[in-house]
């Protein structure tokens, strides 16, 4: 006997809402047209013809193996393309919107007059990441039909509803899966989902109330801003059609890579080279910060190669917070090419010494 409730995936007291679920999971996973397993998803249907039914379900709990000779599973047909079977006029394409009208999958209504966002990459140094900075550029996108402001009718023109959806933007339409027959409301093609035409078209936009143009864009940065962080600017993308809610600006900030310094989070590193006598000695060294200043730093003796001192607070400011990271700077010891005469005599009495 097959375990419908075990096909599916569910328990035995799932409820409907749940078996719909999974078997609108079940289906996009085995659907041969997506590479799925047709027997499988033969299978997954069976089980959900079952189940979904209040009264085959309660005949399939009631009888066990005897349901699987009734007439509930044998005379199951199934099938694919426009054929008379259940599968008849399946249309993979609507799969998505169907379950979505079906099981309240989907996402509510959309915004059919608001503007599409705009995404843009912006190319910053490591130094302007220390403070707030402001930049500005002008970006092609579409912008309120000044003629008609944003209306899309003829100045001293109406606006009328459309006589096909009533002014909704939404008309039905009726759909055969195969679950049956579904009423979803889709689109007016009439109006294009703006619920309203006008009674004469605007000259210049041609009825959509906006156009192709340019705005200068300002905006600032703030400090500590990190490599392909997103800053949001409300408002600033393309136009909305007839009067629409516009869009939005996403500007990707990218930092430029630092001949000198690396950043790891917050904190800045950099490699730093002494001489022997420095290494073995100590004392005061000079490093460069990124805000251009040079740092005097002091080093204790007998430091190790590849040593690294911690600096505080010559970092990258925290992002929306108070405070800097860290300089940690790496230390290397530079050894000369050739050496003097007097040079070598010195390493040879040091050599004696034990060093």
């Amino acid at each position: 006997m097959k375990d419908y409730y075990q096909i599916l995936g569910v328990e035995k007291n799932a409820s409907q809402e749940d078996i719909k679920k999974a078997y609108y999971k079940l289906a996009h996973q085995y659907h041969p047209d997506k590479g799925g397993d047709k027997e499988k998803m033969k299978e997954v249907n069976e089980a959900y013809q079952v189940l979904s039914d209040k009264d085959k379900r309660n005949q399939y709990d009631r009888f066990g193996s005897s349901f699987g000779n009734s007439n509930f599973g044998s005379n199951f047909n199934w099938s694919w393309g426009n054929s008379s079977g259940v599968g008849a006029d399946f249309d993979l394409g609507d799969m998505e919107d169907m379950f979505s009208d079906l099981f309240g999958f989907g996402s509510g209504k959309k915004d059919l007059k608001k503007g599409e966002d705009i995404r843009l990459d912006l190319e910053i140094s490591l130094q302007d990441t220390l403070k707030e900075i402001t930049k500005e550029f002008e970006l092609k996108k579409y912008v309120v039909c000044k003629r008609c402001q944003g209306k899309g009718a003829e100045p001293g023109s109406s606006l009328n509803q459309c006589f096909s959806c009533r002014g909704t933007g939404e008309v039905q339409e009726v759909k055969r899966t195969f679950l049956g027959s579904f009423t979803r409301w889709t689109i007016c093609p009439e109006c294009k989902g703006q619920g309203q035409k006008p009674e004469k078209f605007c000259n210049v936009c041609k009825g959509e109330g906006r156009v192709k143009g340019e705005e200068i864009i300002k905006f600032t940065i703030p400090p500590g801003v990190d490599s392909n962080q997103l800053i949001k600017i409300s408002g600033k993308g393309d136009a909305g059609k007839r009067g629409g809610k516009p869009g939005n600006l996403f500007v990707r900030v990218l930092i430029k890579p630092h001949p000198v310094f690396q950043r790891r989070g917050d904190d800045l590193f950099l490699e730093k080279e002494i001489s022997i006598t420095q290494a073995l000695l100590g004392g005061k060294i000079e490093i460069p910060s990124l805000e251009g200043k040079n740092i005097s730093l002091n080093m204790p003796p007998n430091l190790e190669i590849g040593k690294i001192l911690k600096v505080p607070y010559q970092g990258i400011p925290h992002f929306s917070g108070f405070g800097k990271g860290s300089l940690y700077v790496k230390i290397a010891v530079k050894t000369p090419k050739r050496l003097t005469k007097k040079q070598k005599m010195l390493l040879e009495e040091l050599k004696k010494e034990g060093l």
